[in-house]
């Protein structure tokens, strides 16, 4: 058996896989988000701490006394700083927060090279940008650090008292030269750190520590290795086979992203195109993000009065039918593919008296599949063909919804078993693979598929103009917005 655990932002999630590569068992706990000010976003690390014991202790005591192994995976990019005893120093700042954006501009002017250096522009929800924050508005705090950890970074250390990591997710960081695999000291010294602050660098398939006594006895299992796992979209294309070149998936979670492997290095800034590590050794990995997407959803079905996300989905698959009226950016934290912008708002545009609660809902999916459908645009410029898409994430299980992605792509989407836990599942699988008995080609297999979303062609016809309508409304729309002065 291995053990899998996904630190998300809404909640944790635990599986438990067997060597059959099933998942026998599953379990989540939830977390709170605090939005203290505009564009900040925060959570306690305790939380995670608290969630990940919940989830883990309503899996099976006989699953998880036979684990041999664990995985982490993680929400990306969250600054959580310790002091040289070990203690939180503030709450963490998470991969949605913009408050950093003014940093990020005086990062690229102070280090030209940054970009060559880490493959990636710099953007406010990195978690350099954040430290470079703190050192101006919170110089007591920030003479406090004594390391920084990402999210799964700081679990683990509760689980086995190790600083480490891995590639993927210490790509996220802007610290990291993403090509050579290995931090940057110029970057690092940009923010004043150095390679002191940082965790131990691994392999996502790597071994990392084992569990503590403690835990194990709590937990019910043996003291077993941790392996170093991935960043949530890393250790999602490892749950999904998405592996080789040419093979990606679009994960519908809290933010939306678009992931592509590679097996050789490839950055492209242009149009605010991710490049990082892939959680298996000498494969990389391309991305464009959105960062609100089901969270977006979210929040429209909660201002139109339905009870509950779910009864959303519910009510524009009944109507089987794509929106004629409003246009909805969702836009709620920002957006960073293809603009880069934190500053960005969104809007609800179009609206007339014969709109409802159901025409805002079809429009919410649409705006999401629209935002997404700009990444994808992004992506295609490069010579690497995108032979296939998988869906993954808790907003794969609406059929609507990936007809909807499809047409606005208009391209096929492949549905995967067990494609709502890629992340979780992929940990589980890194768990194994940390073990030394398994190649990853043969344990980082596609699920079996379990139907394929074709795009209609009259809904992409009719999405061809509505997205140029989305499209010139951001553009429309971005000198009315403007970050807070104190920033």
């Amino acid at each position: 058996m291995y053990l899998g655990i996904d630190i998300g932002t809404s909640g944790v999630k635990a599986v438990i896989a067997n060597d059959a590569q099933s998942v026998i068992d599953e379990a989540t706990a939830s977390l709170p988000i605090s939005r203290p000010r505009p564009l900040w976003s925060e959570q306690n690390p305790n939380d995670w701490w608290r969630a990940t014991d919940t989830a883990v202790k309503k899996l099976n005591p006989k699953a998880r006394a036979a684990v041999k192994a664990i995985g982490l995976s993680g929400q990306m990019h969250g600054a959580t700083c310790l002091d040289d005893q070990d203690k939180i120093i503030r709450p963490a700042i998470l991969w949605n927060d913009g408050r950093s954006a003014r940093a990020c501009q005086e990062m690229m002017e102070a280090l030209p090279a940054l970009s060559r250096i880490t493959g990636n522009l710099a953007m406010a929800g990195f978690t350099a940008p954040k430290i470079y924050w703190m050192r101006e508005h919170e110089p007591e705090n920030y003479k406090r650090i004594s390391k920084v950890l990402l999210p799964k970074d700081y679990v683990r250390f509760l689980m086995s008292g190790e600083y480490a990591s891995d590639m993927s997710d210490s790509a996220g960081t802007l610290w990291l030269n993403v090509e050579k695999r290995d931090w940057s000291s110029d970057a690092l010294a940009l923010t004043g750190l150095s390679q002191t602050h940082m965790p131990k660098l691994y392999e996502g398939s790597e071994a990392t520590g084992k569990l503590l006594p403690e835990v194990s006895d709590d937990w019910g299992m043996p003291r077993v290795p941790i392996a170093a796992g991935g960043g949530d979209n890393a250790a999602g294309a490892v749950g999904s086979g998405s592996i080789r070149p040419g093979e990606g998936f679009i994960s519908l979670g809290t933010s939306g992203v678009i992931f592509l492997s590679d097996d050789t290095y490839q950055s492209n800034t242009d149009g605010a195109v991710h490049s990082f590590c892939h959680a298996l050794p000498n494969l990389w990995h391309r991305m464009s993000v959105i960062l609100s997407a089901a969270s977006a959803v979210d929040f429209v079905s909660k201002i139109t009065g339905y009870a509950r996300p779910g009864d959303l989905y519910e009510a524009v698959a009944e109507a089987k039918s794509p929106s004629r009226g409003p246009i909805f950016l969702p836009y709620l934290s920002g957006e960073r593919t293809p603009h880069n912008d934190p500053e960005a708002k969104g809007a609800f545009f179009g609206l007339s008296h014969d709109d409802s609660a159901l025409t805002l809902a079809q429009a919410a999916l649409e705006g999401v599949a629209f935002a997404l459908a700009d990444g994808i645009d992004v992506l295609r410029k490069s010579p690497s063909p995108i032979e296939t898409l998988s869906v993954i994430g808790g907003g794969a299980q609406s059929a609507w919804w990936g007809q909807v992605i499809s047409a606005a792509f208009n391209m096929p989407l492949t549905y995967r078993e067990s494609g709502n836990i890629g992340p979780a599942f992929g940990a589980a699988r890194l768990a194994r693979l940390s073990l030394g008995n398994d190649k990853y080609e043969d344990i980082c297999t596609p699920p079996p598929i379990s139907h394929v979303i074709e795009p209609d062609p009259d809904m992409s016809h009719l999405y061809d103009s509505r997205r140029e309508t989305f499209r010139q409304l951001y553009h429309a729309t971005k000198h009315l917005t403007s970050l807070d002065p104190i920033l």
